[in-house]
């Protein structure tokens, strides 16, 4: 899922102009890939798929920067078995340091740093679009393959944004019927944050507008929105559509237990797609290892106490798919 290419332009521009105008001047890029790892809900694993993620890749050789991007609630650098830094993320935030890396912390696993979650929660809450977009500049920046963002709960616009910024967005669920709804309401909800961005680009605001103003109570879905576009400029209802393909999320399913639980993955996939007409890959499952809530509780990660746990196996099943997507080719933002 490629960050969004969306450009700025004067409302009375053509919209072919708008198309090629640059929205800032490009910056260099260092970061390889960016993958957030999200969810509709809290209490469903993000953290510890987010920690065991960047464990595995930076065992493999990858360098790593994981980011805890929950702003009110973070508690990554518990999952590495580590106190919370001097340094967080507030400070690169409200401006007290300069940069970016000088909040990365050593987390003790060779290739792996951490910028910890804000410690002044209240504060960075509800950063200002500034404040959000020097840092979405600072993770582009970075000089890691992987930038790791750990979002926190719930479909709020920094939420979106962050998950839409990455070139794989990740969103986790468990086997729970509560939880894939609300996988679906967020997945629903990211696309039309995009989709809000998409709308000058292409010329389609009042169509958009009109489209979910008749459906206040049920907005359609994407599928039937691009039909609805098509219907009254079918250039703009294509360009849309090749647009929106970039939106491709990719789903792990936690806490699995029983075998049922193993059809839960593809199963929301074939939904989204029958649905919503947009793709949604299935990237791989986390087992129920009770040794996970024992190694947090003794803050020692589970990947580095016993490779041969069921959660290691299924983290480096989840890496090697990963890694196999070819690597993304990125505008600025």
């Amino acid at each position: 899922m490629n960050r969004d290419d969306t450009v700025a332009s004067s409302d009375t521009a053509p919209a072919t102009e708008r198309r090629r105008s640059p929205r800032f001047r490009p910056t260099p890029f260092r970061a390889r890939r960016v993958i957030a790892v999200g969810g509709g809900k809290g209490g469903i694993g993000k953290s510890l798929l987010s920690a065991s993620l960047g464990i595995e890749l930076a065992q493999r050789g990858q360098s790593v920067a994981l980011l805890d991007f929950d702003l009110g609630g973070a508690n990554l650098h518990t999952c590495l078995g580590l106190h919370q830094p001097q340094r967080t993320l507030s400070d690169f935030v409200l401006r007290r340091v300069e940069s970016l890396p000088e909040v990365l912390v050593e987390t003790g696993v060779p290739g792996l740093r951490l910028v910890s979650g804000a410690s002044d929660a209240l504060a960075m809450a509800n950063p200002m679009h500034q404040q959000k977009l020097r840092l979405l500049r600072a993770v582009q920046a970075l000089d890691v393959d992987v930038a790791l963002l750990d979002l926190g709960a719930g479909s709020h616009h920094n939420v979106l944004d962050f998950f839409l910024f990455a070139d794989h967005g990740i969103i986790t669920v468990v086997p729970e019927p509560t939880s894939i709804e609300n996988a679906y309401r967020f997945l629903k909800a990211a696309f039309f944050r995009r989709l809000k961005a998409l709308e000058r680009v292409y010329g389609i605001s009042d169509v958009v507008e009109e489209a979910t103003r008749e459906h206040a109570h049920k907005l359609p879905s994407p599928a039937r929105l691009i039909e609805m576009v098509s219907q009254d400029d079918a250039g703009a209802g294509a360009e849309l559509a090749d647009a929106v393909r970039d939106f491709h999320p990719l789903v792990v399913v936690n806490q699995v237990r029983e075998a049922d639980d193993l059809t839960v993955g593809e199963g929301v996939c074939v939904a989204w797609r029958r649905f919503f007409g947009l793709e949604l890959d299935y990237l791989g499952y986390l087992r129920h290892d009770p040794s996970a809530l024992e190694s947090i509780r003794e803050r020692r990660p589970v990947l580095l106490e016993r490779r041969d746990a069921p959660l290691a196996q299924d983290v480096a099943a989840i890496a090697d798919k990963l890694l196999a997507i070819p690597a993304p080719k990125r505008e600025a933002i």
